[in-house]
């Protein structure tokens, strides 16, 4: 017998994503109650990256981030300088001190490879021509430091912090860029199944500049026809997931290459459900 998935189901597994069991717990759990294992395991993944196919019509729903000037986020007043409601775009002002963004380039300039993307069909991580910076992770709350700036953009973004991929530290010099490419996986791509497993997909992002760019480096919106200069401590916040499981193709953006010295981000990934990084 091959069960049909009802709303009763479809909410138990949304429930049990949200508490962080894992995909092969949930995929046996269903086998136990009547479904086939394709059936189940299809289903979980459907869940993990998003019900709607990419290229249904995105609907912009509310967004979770406060819609109030200033943001008291944990330990610190934040304020928003623009908003764009398609694609849900937000700069913020004074996210970090100019003596964080010090902390966390001195932190980060020793151990700094260089940046990769995840290949599309192999989920491997690949170096590529159209990402030219170097990079460094920290885990989630890994230091004091990191812990209180973690827990502060968590409240910004109005996610739960354990759902939070860890700070992501890159730099670019001069000539160096990341050319157009989307935050989310791509859920027809299969190298990207593993990574949506561990938490699900990507809701939204914030870019916090480290550095004031003396040329160039510019974040660059090409559909919404919007391009943010790099300013220490500010940030820029997209959001690309909706309520419906939805992908917002708008927020497809590029990093302009850097003119003149360098460029130094931050960079936070939201996921869906609890991050098992």
């Amino acid at each position: 017998m091959t069960m049909v998935m009802d709303a009763s189901w479809r909410d138990w597994l949304q429930e049990n994503l949200a508490r962080g069991c894992s995909v092969e717990s949930i995929v046996e759990s269903m086998i136990n109650g009547g479904f086939d294992k394709d059936v189940a395991t299809a289903a979980v993944h459907a869940l993990l990256a998003g019900q709607i196919p990419v290229y249904s019509r995105y609907e912009y729903d509310m967004c979770p981030v406060s819609t109030d000037r200033t943001i008291h986020a944990h330990d610190r007043a934040i304020y928003s300088v623009m908003r764009v409601e398609r694609p849900q775009l937000i700069v913020f002002g004074n996210v970090l001190s100019a003596e964080e963004c010090d902390q966390i380039i001195e932190l980060s300039e020793g151990k700094l490879q260089r940046s990769t993307i995840v290949d599309s069909d192999t989920g491997r991580p690949e170096i590529i021509r159209n990402r030219t910076s170097e990079g460094t992770y920290f885990q989630l709350s890994e230091t004091p430091l990191i812990d209180r700036i973690d827990r502060r953009i968590s409240a910004l973004m109005n996610w739960p912090l354990e759902n939070g991929e860890g700070l992501q530290i890159l730099r670019y010099r001069v000539g160096g860029e990341y050319r157009s490419h989307f935050d989310y996986f791509p859920p027809d791509q299969p190298g990207h199944a593993a990574h949506i497993a561990r938490g699900g997909q990507r809701i939204a992002t914030l870019v916090v500049y480290l550095n004031d760019v003396e040329g160039g480096g510019d974040t660059v919106f090409p559909e919404a026809g919007i391009s943010i200069s790099p300013r220490r401590g500010h940030a820029v916040y997209f959001r690309y997931f909706n309520n419906l499981g939805q992908l917002d193709p708008a927020t497809k953006h590029a990093g302009a290459p850097v003119l003149a010295g360098e460029k130094w981000i931050m960079t936070k990934w939201m996921r869906r459900y609890r991050y098992s990084g």
